[in-house]
């Protein structure tokens, strides 16, 4: 189906109903259900009359991608305070030894000032001994694509992250520009290619860069396999003085130095849709009701202590979305949102989210004068949604779920059909 034709269907629905018709809405649903072959659930919800307006499949299960972070944010919203817990230590006279927290911040390039961890490390005057044995979990997620390695979306987690665990290549004419500078030994000439591409091999940190045939400048992040002795290097190599590794486990006489405010870290979760600093936060609700940092501890808790009437049990295995066995309902997502707007000012959640037509993954869509969707999306291959808040032309504020699963047209195809409906929604309600 063309973006013409969804238009037409859905202004033949807007011409028949007043204001808005469930039964025409049901229709239109079932028509693009049909032609686009895929598995689609609604919900939309009134906040101030808190009543469903109008489901559509919305008990049943979608892959929900990237919505998953509405879950992981509820998680930090019950879990953490206003800082971000940065790194735990113990300091005396003749060392300083200190644990992750699972901070994703730490010399990050998509977070900017933050500068604490390193200052305090910087200026240390003991010996600098690293611990990561409250990791309790593996670099990827459970149900993570095993060769999505390469991509830049999907960095290892870990203990004490350096540099986003990204390494960082500026190619230019005679130029080859290294972040962490650590790895510029370990980067080779390959063999010319039409388009340039930097490759690292599965299994270890040995990297490939392959020039372009006519693109000069280029620039690429690729994930680096982390380990324990590696970060300890790499913050040696950074701090310019010796970090070592060591087996030792936290104890309760060690304090918590705080890095940065929370929603610096929030704010690119949700509008850029960072998957790395989404899984490092489910890390750090772990750390905060254990010693342990693991995201099924987070996970198990936050469904036992806050969502354990949710009309639909999520199955829920990551912070990001990345991986496939994540099973939201449309009604499950809105329950979620409810919950969060009750328990953060308008002003501030809004802010935090993706914006129609102004900021983050919806920038190109959703435009109007006033903007009027706030919220999330997710994508993976054959799935997209889109979840949030729906501010109408007369200033009703409702929460909305949108989900599309199995499609096999065009992913920009489905987001017009979507952009066509609640469009109309924002008209007519």
């Amino acid at each position: 189906m063309t973006r013409a034709v969804v238009i037409l269907v859905v202004l033949s629905w807007c011409c028949s109903c007043s204001p808005l018709s469930k039964k025409s809405l049901s229709k239109t649903f079932r028509m693009t259900d049909e032609k686009f072959q895929d598995h689609t659930g609604f919900a939309l919800y009134d906040l101030e009359k808190e009543k469903m307006i109008y489901e559509y499949k919305s008990g049943h299960y979608f892959t929900p991608a990237s919505n998953t972070k509405i879950f992981t944010l509820f998680s930090c919203l019950s879990l953490l305070g206003d800082s971000v817990p940065g790194l735990k230590y113990i300091q005396t006279s003749d060392s300083l030894i200190f644990w992750g927290t699972g901070d994703p911040s730490f010399l990050y390039k998509e977070v900017h000032n933050n500068d604490r961890i390193f200052s305090f490390l910087k200026s240390a005057t003991q010996p600098l001994y690293f611990s990561e044995s409250n990791f309790q979990t593996t670099g990827f997620g459970s149900g993570w694509a095993w060769d999505d390695y390469n991509d830049y979306y999907s960095a290892e987690r870990s203990a004490f992250p350096i540099y986003g665990n990204l390494v960082s290549i500026d190619s230019k004419p005679g130029e080859l520009l290294v972040q962490p500078s650590y790895f510029k030994n370990y980067i080779k000439r390959g063999s010319q290619e039409e388009k340039p591409k930097l490759i690292r091999r599965a299994e270890s940190n040995e990297f490939t860069f392959h020039s372009g045939l006519s693109q000069r400048e280029f620039q690429a992040d690729v994930p680096f396999k982390v380990a324990g002795e590696l970060t300890a290097t790499l913050l040696s190599d950074t701090l310019n003085k010796i970090v070592r590794l060591i087996e030792r486990p936290i104890q309760e006489s060690t304090r918590t130095l705080y890095s940065l405010p929370v929603d610096s870290l929030y704010k690119i979760m949700m509008q850029e849709s960072d998957n790395f600093i989404a899984e490092q936060l489910l890390l750090l609700c772990s750390q905060a009701i254990s010693d342990s940092l693991k995201p099924e501890i987070a996970i198990r808790f936050v469904k036992k202590t806050f969502l354990n009437d949710l009309k639909d049990e999520p199955r829920w295995v990551d912070g990001s979305g990345l991986s496939r066995y994540n099973l939201f309902t449309p009604r499950s997502i809105v329950q979620m949102w409810e919950r969060i707007y009750s328990r953060m000012p308008r002003e501030r959640l809004f802010a935090l989210l993706a914006t129609g037509g102004q900021s983050g993954t919806i920038k190109r869509w959703y435009s109007a004068e006033q903007p009027y969707i706030f919220g999330k999306t997710g994508s993976l291959s054959n799935n997209h949604c889109l979840s949030g808040f729906l501010v109408t032309k007369e200033g009703k504020t409702l929460v909305f779920s949108f989900m599309n699963n199995n499609f096999t047209t065009s992913v920009n195809e489905i987001r017009s059909h979507m952009e066509s409906i609640l469009r109309t929604i924002y008209e007519r309600y």
